[in-house]
């Protein structure tokens, strides 16, 4: 029995080993023939094979589009931040800058207020009447801050004026440039005598100056420290033209303010001497600063 059984398996292995022979035969008999495209064929392969074409390149072209509109997106939002930053930074820089000038002019201003034995406030311009040619100016102190009518107004440059209204946050000056505000002045270099009046064009003129006086074109002018008002020596302004020409005693004679009230921002208002700030400025003048700074 057992000998049949084998004999069996041994016939079934030899028929599979000759199956698997006759296989690969046949497989390395095969011929793959060229097939030849018929008319249509061809036709339909010229006729797609460019829109296939056109397709793939529009993808690439699409892709590359949308890469590109991703890369200007981000690089438009970056721009946008940087433009922000840089613009804060030079917000930054001119505040610091106005700063730096603010604080000089100030430095120049009491410094110079040091030499003169009166009390001070420190006040902002905050109003001017331009049509008027600066004749008015507006300050942010007032009566509050013992500012008082006929106080005088200086800077570090020169003489400004004298306040002639108050209120009680407030006062107006009257500057030189207005004719009503008459200023005794003497020319530093000879000691003549003048009175100095507003006129036109930003300038004064210096009146009751005799043709025999050497005054000439440069000459400086201070204060005379008559009339009770402004303290003898504050710079008025410059001599810059002489009219020889007219008739009678006096010269025509034109100054140019030391003070150029285009750019004045700040001023020293001298308050009016009492028995204690007389007593308080012999020994160390008092500065009160404006509020804000």
């Amino acid at each position: 029995m057992r000998r049949i059984v084998s004999e069996s398996s041994k016939i079934k292995i030899i028929n599979n080993l000759l199956v698997l022979v006759f296989a690969l035969y046949g497989i390395s008999q095969k011929r793959f023939d060229l097939e030849e495209m018929t008319l249509f064929q061809k036709i339909v392969v010229e006729v797609v094979a460019p829109v296939q074409k056109g397709l793939s390149s529009g993808r690439e072209e699409l892709v590359s589009l949308i890469d590109n509109y991703v890369r200007i997106v981000n690089t438009s939002k970056e721009n946008a931040f940087l433009k922000k930053k840089i613009d804060r930074l030079e917000n930054d820089l001119f505040q610091m800058e106005e700063i730096r000038r603010e604080n000089f002019r100030l430095k120049q201003m009491l410094s110079y207020s040091e030499d003169i034995g009166q009390s001070k406030v420190l006040a902002q311009v905050i109003g001017w009447d331009s049509a008027n040619q600066f004749k008015v100016l507006r300050l942010n102190r007032g009566s509050n801050d013992g500012i008082k009518v006929m106080s005088p107004v200086i800077t570090h440059l020169g003489l400004v004026g004298y306040i002639y209204r108050v209120g009680t946050n407030y006062s107006d000056v009257l500057t030189i440039l207005d004719p009503n505000n008459r200023v005794d002045a003497l020319v530093e270099r000879t000691r003549t005598h003048g009175i100095v009046e507003g006129v036109f064009n930003y300038h004064c003129s210096l009146k009751y100056i005799s043709r025999t006086d050497p005054v000439e074109v440069g000459d400086k002018l201070i204060t005379a420290g008559v009339g009770g008002i402004y303290p003898k020596g504050v710079k008025v302004g410059m001599v810059t033209d002489i009219d020889r020409e007219t008739t009678g005693m006096t010269l025509g004679v034109e100054i140019t303010p030391s003070v150029d009230f285009h750019k004045l921002e700040e001023v020293l208002v001298l308050l009016p001497k009492t028995d204690a700030s007389t007593a308080q400025t012999s020994t160390e003048p008092s500065v009160e600063v404006a509020k804000g700074h």
